[in-house]
């Protein structure tokens, strides 16, 4: 995300969205509110939609800033530009930024009620606990995150009780499966800065391409749990309209990491994943009309 503006105002404007890694906590609450028209079946209302959106935004915003300041050593030899350790974000700012990403996302969560809120504190601590302390710890750390990932559509569900239907654990299963493939994949890319901190993760124990591998049977067990809801008659075969497509680039683009020479390359790829799969989603929820009407 770039800021146009000039001077001292836009360099801290692009220093913030730097730290924050917008398209993420963005993901986050699309995934919400995916979970939400999922689980009732329809649009919801409005102000639950928009208070749904702003947690997942928010919390997972919170989690993105702390992550910064737990991994500023690493970052030091990883990514020496990201924003603490480059100088352009302070501490102080950091610690502010924080706390205000994180009141806010307890706010619209409790505004949605006590279950939302204990749901958005239990993943904000298994955030912090992961940022803190389990990040070091390899596969328990990746499925932390993983679950966090997964949580948003399940969350998006609780909100409007719609929990019984099946088609919220489908997708919170792909998330979790595709995010711990992604997450170990990362960690094949992140061996140097691992190494400084003795990070337990499948590629520095077991190498690279280890992990790659792991990750690419995890992207075929992906494209799996997405034919379930075909075989139970959940879904229309309309759907495949969008499921096909999605397949297919996941398995290309797993290849194309599994296969990636560089560091750059395999981050690259990984990001190009991430936008496959966002797309899964947005485009599940835009042909849930026409693919009802065809049925």
């Amino acid at each position: 995300m770039q800021f146009p503006i000039p001077g001292p105002i836009g360099d801290k404007a692009r220093a913030i969205a730097d730290l924050v890694k917008p398209e993420l906590p963005l993901a986050a609450g699309i995934c919400v509110v995916a979970g939400e028209i999922i689980g009732s079946g329809g649009l919801p209302e409005p102000s639950t939609a928009l208070l749904g959106f702003l947690t997942g935004f928010f919390v997972s915003g919170s989690a993105m800033i702390s992550n910064d300041f737990f991994d500023l050593e690493v970052d030091r030899i990883n990514h020496p530009m990201r924003p603490l350790p480059s100088g352009r974000i302070t501490i102080a700012e950091l610690t502010l930024l924080t706390f205000i990403f994180t009141a806010v996302g307890f706010l619209a969560a409790a505004l949605l009620g006590p279950q939302a809120l204990a749901l958005t504190i239990f993943i904000w601590i298994i955030g912090i606990l992961y940022n803190w302390r389990y990040k070091e710890s390899g596969l328990l750390g990746n499925a932390m995150v993983a679950l966090s990932v997964g949580w948003t559509f399940i969350f998006g569900g609780a909100i409007v009780d719609g929990l019984a239907n099946g088609m919220i654990w489908i997708f919170a299963a792909l998330a979790f499966v595709f995010d711990l493939g992604e997450e170990i994949a990362g960690g094949a890319m992140d061996v140097k800065g691992d190494d400084k901190r003795s990070a337990r993760t499948i590629a520095r124990i077991y190498g690279k391409r280890h992990a790659l591998n792991i990750s690419g049977l995890l992207s075929l067990l992906f494209v799996a749990i997405g034919t379930i809801p075909f075989v139970m008659g959940w879904l229309s075969s309309c759907y495949l309209a969008v499921f096909l497509p999605v397949d297919l680039a996941v398995l290309y683009l797993a290849e194309k990491l599994r296969a990636s020479q560089t560091d750059e390359e395999g981050r690259r790829r990984i990001r190009q994943l991430y936008l496959v799969v966002t797309f899964l989603v947005i485009a599940f929820i835009a042909v849930k009309p026409v693919c009802e009407l065809a049925v």
